[in-house]
């Protein structure tokens, strides 16, 4: 439902959410997020437009999260780096179609919107927080 850019989005705002006292650099993220570095600096660059993640440069520079994991929605990450597309047309250009959706691609775009909701309604924090015996991105050995 989400492309592989919005999932490594998502899988570097959890990471940097997990160490919320930590400037982490590219590298790091990488390693533990298992997203090949040239990939996420451009997820990275996209999330740092949008305001999700604070970039400080230098020594002891890296990569924080710019608000707390409580007050960031899936949502809001997933639309930082590729939003997912609503029908808001006739996917087939049947001209009588035109906005008014016939009742399979009206149904096709309800239940967007209710996946859409869904991560509306999850925070980053919500993920780290629920009780389950495998964490995001750690592995036990």
């Amino acid at each position: 439902m989400i492309s592989q850019t919005a999932e490594y989005a998502l899988r570097s705002v959890v990471c940097l959410a997990s160490y919320p006292d930590a400037a982490l650099i590219t590298e790091e993220i990488a390693k533990i997020t298992k997203v090949p570095r040239s990939y996420l600096s451009k997820v990275l660059q996209s999330l740092g437009r949008a305001g999700i993640v604070n970039a400080r440069r230098g020594l002891h520079g890296g990569f924080s999260l710019a608000k707390p994991a409580d007050a960031l929605s899936l949502l809001e990450v997933i639309n930082a780096v590729d939003p997912i597309p609503h029908i808001e047309t006739c996917p087939l250009g049947l001209k009588q179609h035109g906005v008014n959706l016939c009742p399979l691609h009206k149904r096709l775009n309800d239940a967007i919107t209710l996946i859409e909701n869904a991560y509306r309604d999850s925070t980053i924090d919500d993920l780290l927080k629920e009780p389950t015996l495998s964490k995001p991105l750690h592995e036990t050995h």
